[in-house]
């Protein structure tokens, strides 16, 4: 009988895995806030929570499905993972807690959730890129 051996799978440092999931925290706050500014809300700090915590809970849902800490910087492995767990969940978690999800609303997200969460990695990967030439 012989024992496949396989590499491990290389962890990121707990600092970097913690600075990129507090970005992705950060700017889907941002997001949320926007939303809120651009809707003339009420309750700046409360009702920003309110209107992230299912994407934040989306975000961590995608970070733990995919594994994120591995390499969190990575588009593919981390970055899509991330911005289709919160975009998902956060819109399912909205719909079952009775909060608006209307098609417009998705499609902002969408694209805004995109440039956060994946604008930033591919900034990062394209200077890691270049620093290498």
């Amino acid at each position: 009988m012989s024992s496949l051996k396989t590499k491990p799978t290389p962890t990121a440092s707990a600092g970097i895995v913690l600075a990129v999931a507090a970005a992705d925290f950060v700017l889907i706050l941002v997001f949320a806030a926007i939303g809120r500014d651009a809707h003339h809300r009420e309750e700046p700090v409360l009702g920003v929570l309110l209107t992230a915590w299912p994407f934040l809970a989306g975000a961590a849902a995608g970070w733990l499905a995919s594994g994120a800490w591995r390499s969190p910087l990575s588009v593919i492995r981390a970055g899509v993972p991330v911005w289709l767990g919160t975009l998902v969940v956060g819109m399912l978690l909205r719909a079952l807690t009775n909060q608006t999800v209307v098609l417009p609303f998705v499609i902002v997200a969408t694209l805004a959730l995109a440039v956060f969460l994946l604008g930033y990695r591919l900034l990062l990967a394209g200077a890691a890129r270049l620093r290498r030439r």
